[in-house]
């Protein structure tokens, strides 16, 4: 026989796949646009995975003003709090579009990263990325003008950069999203909006369409 090399031949890991046979305590859920997925207050309890649509965070200061943190797609997370001891949900999830999202209750999940290291690293990895957007937001926030974090976002929630193809963003997407998203009011948005359409930075086609063009406004002074 010839001798075995060294080094262990990497099988490929199928999140999808190893996702739907997880065993107990996972169930596919589906949801309707804008019906609530869990709301602040609520235990938290699971970890959620978005296999289709799009799902928006959000949080209520104690006056009760209303913040958007975060619009999410397909292969996304959240909910991942209940993973680090957090008892109650500091935020919201509602369907953005109709959904069909992974419950994945704690216990489940919790051993499913302990059994499989790729599932972990897969994870880690995820949970990395995502505090490395939040700092990017805060530095936006601090930083750069309206205009440019409006641009930002719009390129974000495009996922821009995939083989430069322009993708929908989440059809009738509200100005006053976009104004809490960037810290800015309605009025500015509508401005920008009509700057950038006017530009040839954006279209609307049944949904808005972000171009690569747009990355002059962020990239430029």
């Amino acid at each position: 026989m010839a001798p075995v090399k060294g080094t262990k031949k990497k099988r490929n890991f199928d999140l999808h796949a190893f996702l739907a046979n997880i065993g107990e305590g996972r169930k596919v859920l589906l949801f309707p646009k804008k019906q609530n997925i869990f709301v602040q207050g609520d235990a938290a309890d699971a970890v959620f995975y978005i296999q289709t649509g799009k799902v928006r965070l959000t949080v209520v200061s104690k006056t009760g003003k209303e913040a958007t943190i975060g619009i999410l797609g397909e292969g996304d997370f959240f909910g991942e709090g209940a993973l680090a001891g957090q008892i109650l949900r500091m935020g919201s999830a509602a369907a953005m579009t109709d959904c069909a999202v992974l419950r994945i209750e704690k216990r489940a999940m919790v051993n499913a990263l302990h059994r499989e290291h790729e599932v972990s690293d897969m994870f880690v990895t995820y949970l990395l990325a995502r505090n490395i957007r939040y700092e990017e937001d805060l530095v936006d926030q601090l930083f750069n003008s309206s205009e440019k974090r409006l641009a930002r976002i719009l390129l974000l929630l495009a996922h821009f950069g995939k083989e430069g193809i322009p993708e929908a963003v989440v059809p009738k997407i509200s100005q006053e999203s976009l104004a809490e998203m960037i810290g800015s009011t309605r009025s500015r948005v509508s401005f920008f909006m009509n700057r950038f359409r006017k530009l040839g930075f954006i279209h609307y086609n049944g949904g808005l369409q972000v171009h690569s063009s747009l990355l002059h406004v962020v990239l430029h002074d």
